[in-house]
């Protein structure tokens, strides 16, 4: 098994060498640090915009090495966020709009994956949410019953089912990768292997120079704490995931999962999955779901007991596929603000912006973030400038040790209520609400 090199998906494609790295001060029209996939949209629609307009993006390793390369592949119409809070920002009409914006953002994404010939393995396949308990099932309030799931996908112990069609596999890194040519071709800079030290109005200074613009935004999603000043905005949450050795056409035809839609569970402690375009599961949840100090990965690598915990998982779900080799194992971190709701700003009189925070659902709020981002810079107001994360501003974390002792008391509830609802109770378990409440969810 391989554990680490990033993720899976870059290891598929080959991992890319750093190019094109600052060689002292420059200046330009807008200088956004990150180049994931907030970082990348955003130069996307900037340039589709105003051509003229020069850009440069700031990356410490290569484009997508972090979530955006290493995710589950769910380009999904999920909300990054707390419906309570955006409907508390913005009343329901708002909230109404916000779902309708993500919604519309999975098409995007694929209209432009199509039009710029980005080869994904995309598939608009749907999500089928499980749940396997009562009490699961009370949370989901699914369409389908435990015959209608077996139909589709045969997972033990499952007794309903919701299926949400605007939803599309996706290999993470064949998107990235193709976003950051499409960007490369338009003429935006991408100074790899160039390290941000910190972020002022009106400039960028990194460990090779300092880049100098009006406009600076910051798209770090959960290595944002890694910047001075900014280590209690949003909580690097890990996450891990598994890939199989590639199944044989009778383990498929075992538990039946003969489309390519994704797969999710009700557990408070949840997992994800999906069928790969070359015949693999790849599947994903908590691992150490917090560092102290706000500390990433290093390279992708997770614990072995994350790597059983995984497989644990799997054969629970699949029991004929106990024994199936495990061929790679990685991690990485997301951004999770305090109010568990994502944001995107930008202050005309400092030049700064930034977005992120989106919970683990940044697939596809990265591309509707990006788009954001460029009509905020332009200074034209839209229908996406007055979405409720627009200007959302929440409380930082706690410090040190309350950050470490709390995120991990929160996990160890979840777990204990997912215990509880599993032998036998009927709706969701007082442990997990009061959870919720705490974590902000």
């Amino acid at each position: 098994m391989r554990n680490g090199g990033v993720s899976f998906w870059w290891q598929q494609v080959g991992l890319p060498t750093p190019t094109d790295r600052l060689d002292g001060d420059v200046t330009c029209d807008v200088a956004i640090v990150g180049a994931g996939l907030t970082g990348l949209w955003t130069a996307y629609y900037l340039h589709e915009a105003d051509p003229t307009l020069d850009i440069r993006l700031v990356e410490a390793e290569f484009a997508g090495f972090g979530a955006s390369g290493r995710n589950g592949g769910w380009l999904s119409s999920e909300l990054p966020g707390s419906p309570r809070a955006y409907a508390a920002a913005a009343g329901e009409a708002g909230l109404e709009s916000m779902r309708t914006a993500v919604r519309g953002s999975v098409h995007e994404v694929m209209a432009v994956a199509e039009g710029e010939g980005i080869d994904a393995d995309i598939r608009l396949s749907g999500v089928l949410h499980v749940a396997r308990s009562q009490a699961q099932a009370e949370r989901l309030d699914g369409e389908l019953s435990a015959a209608q799931v077996a139909e589709r996908i045969r997972v033990a112990g499952a007794v309903s089912g919701h299926v949400d069609p605007d939803c599309a596999r996706v290999h993470p890194a064949k998107l990235v990768g193709g976003v950051a040519r499409a960007v490369r071709a338009r003429g935006v800079r991408i100074h790899e292997g160039t390290r941000a030290l910190r972020i002022e109005p009106g400039a960028v200074v990194t460990d090779r120079g300092t880049v100098r613009a009006p406009t600076v935004l910051r798209c770090l999603e959960g290595f944002t704490a890694g910047l001075p000043g900014h280590r209690r905005e949003w909580l690097p949450m890990n996450s891990a995931i598994i890939a199989t050795a590639p199944l044989t056409d009778a383990q498929w035809a075992e538990i039946g999962w003969a489309g390519e839609e994704l797969l999710g569970d009700e557990a408070h402690a949840y997992c994800y999955a999906q069928r790969t375009a070359d015949g693999r599961i790849a599947m994903g949840g908590r691992g150490i779901p917090y560092r102290f100090g706000s500390r990433t990965d290093v390279d992708g690598r997770t614990q072995n007991w994350t790597v059983e915990s995984l497989r644990s998982t799997l054969t629970s779900l699949f029991p004929s596929l106990a024994g199936i080799t495990i061929d790679h194992a990685w991690c990485g971190v997301l951004g999770v603000p305090r109010d568990w709701s994502a944001s995107v700003c930008f202050d005309p009189a400092t030049g700064l912006g930034h977005a992120g925070g989106y919970v683990g659902s940044g697939l596809t709020a990265t591309n509707l973030a990006g788009r954001t981002l460029r009509d905020l810079v332009l200074g034209a107001p839209t229908d996406l400038t007055a979405l409720p994360w627009t200007g959302h501003d929440v409380r930082r974390w706690e410090p040190e040790p309350l950050r470490w002792a709390g995120v991990h008391t929160l996990y160890r509830l979840y777990r204990a209520a997912d215990r509880r609802e599993d032998a036998g109770l009927l709706r969701t378990s007082r442990i997990a609400r009061i959870a919720n409440r705490v974590a902000g969810r």
